[in-house]
């Protein structure tokens, strides 16, 4: 094969990803407007439902305009040679192989954030603000960016130089050395993401002594689950959408509940979202989706071992001069398509997950309380109550809201 013939397979890649992504849209924008189904006729009053079709016409159509504009400029970017371009910057500012890869990256990641901030600025302030979602002020949209930045420079150009440095000392097996210290470090974001990070984003404060807490230790203690850890997280300061999620295993477990939920929710509702929760850790959930996750970066580097000193990537990226960094983005838009089967395979085991997590909710507390909770919340963030299937299987890491309360409602 030749560089050209590489090159052609790569736009082939990249457009062919497109057109499948914007079919399924379009497939579920075609059902926008389908009978409710009578097990959901309680979700909206009309006025409500009415919005909630305005919000997610209005969500497609801006999808279109962002994906669309994205594809244009990444194609212009592999036909100008942009990649070359960019890679002669960095090796005019140095000669160390290491240092041009974190260079070439961080031009890369800056320019594509310059790109997408008016289209994620417009999203909040525009569309979700229309809708009544939008918290965040304009000060703190943009304090936001500077941590997000601080925290690629630090931890991702952290990651990003261990890896090349990997390469440049163990060459074709960088992969082993790769994959032990994300497996670690994998390890060590479970156990401290919460502590460690969300605290840079988001308060979070134990939660209050009151009948909530106290129902929510009752429900512990009658299961047999140890839990000290109840903390609420100020959701709010962004955003009127409401969520629960669990973290960390072992001593480091918590519990996370927005101040949405608490305020949009019933005692009961919201102890039948934490069963839910609790569910996830008594069936391993999080153990898992921890170790298919490094299982999977493992077949990744793997499979990266074997093409990334291939000079056929990086000529075909218009780069003579073998590079690994060139290597790595030839090799991410060959390996897409794996990525999206591996997706779509992880997807279906977090439905089968989410399934497991709600009949231990059911058998343990309350089902009628966790399909109240699911309605409240799907009326309250505008969900799409008829999707097409097509989209659910691809791109669904949760069941559909009809999936979930007929599952809740057998006996």
């Amino acid at each position: 094969m030749n560089p050209n013939t590489l090159f052609y397979i790569l736009i082939a890649i990249i457009i062919i990803d497109f057109v499948i992504d914007k079919i399924i849209d379009h497939l579920n924008a075609k059902h926008f407007d389908d009978k409710v189904p009578p097990e959901l006729t309680d979700v909206y009053e009309e006025k409500e439902y009415l919005k909630s079709q305005a919000y997610k016409k209005e969500n497609y159509r801006f999808s279109i305009y962002v994906s669309t504009f994205s594809i244009v400029v990444t194609l212009a970017f592999f036909l100008l040679k942009g990649f070359a371009w960019v890679d002669h910057i960095a090796r005019g500012i140095t000669d160390n192989e290491i240092l041009v890869t974190l260079i070439f990256f961080g031009i890369i990641m800056l320019a594509n954030d310059f790109i997408s901030t008016p289209f994620s600025y417009y999203q909040t302030f525009v569309i979700e603000e229309k809708y009544g979602f939008n918290k965040s002020t304009k000060k703190l949209f943009f304090i936001d960016k500077l941590k997000g930045w601080l925290l690629s420079i630090l931890i991702g150009g952290g990651i990003l130089g261990l890896i090349a440095w990997f390469y440049q000392k163990t060459g074709d097996y960088f992969w082993m050395y790769t994959w032990l210290f994300i497996a670690v470090f994998s390890i060590f974001m479970t156990l401290f993401y919460s502590s460690l990070i969300v605290p840079l984003f988001n308060k979070q404060t134990p939660l209050e002594n009151g009948e909530l807490r106290s129902r929510i230790e009752d429900f512990a203690k009658k299961i047999g689950f140890k839990l000290d850890n109840i903390f609420v997280i100020d959701g709010s300061k962004r955003s009127t959408k409401a969520n629960a999620y669990f973290s960390g295993f072992g001593p480091k477990k918590r519990i996370v509940l927005y101040d949405t939920l608490i305020d949009d929710l019933e005692t009961d509702e919201i102890v039948g979202v934490l069963a839910h929760e609790v569910g996830h850790y008594k069936k391993k959930h999080v153990f898992i989706n921890m170790l298919l996750s490094i299982l999977m970066t493992g077949f990744t580097l793997y499979i990266l071992s074997l093409l990334i000193g291939n000079s056929l990537l990086s000529q075909a990226l218009s780069v003579e001069k073998p590079s690994f960094h060139i290597g790595l983005i030839a090799f991410g838009v060959l390996y897409s398509p794996i990525s999206e089967i591996t997706g779509i395979i992880m997807n279906y085991i977090s439905r089968k997950f989410e399934y497991q997590a709600d009949d231990f909710a059911k058998e343990h507390y309350d089902g009628d309380s966790l399909v109240s909770s699911l309605k409240k919340l799907s009326k309250n963030s505008l969900s799409n109550l008829t999707p097409h299937k097509a989209n659910v299987f691809v791109h669904y890491s949760h069941p559909t809201l009809l999936q979930r309360v007929i599952n809740l409602k057998t006996s």
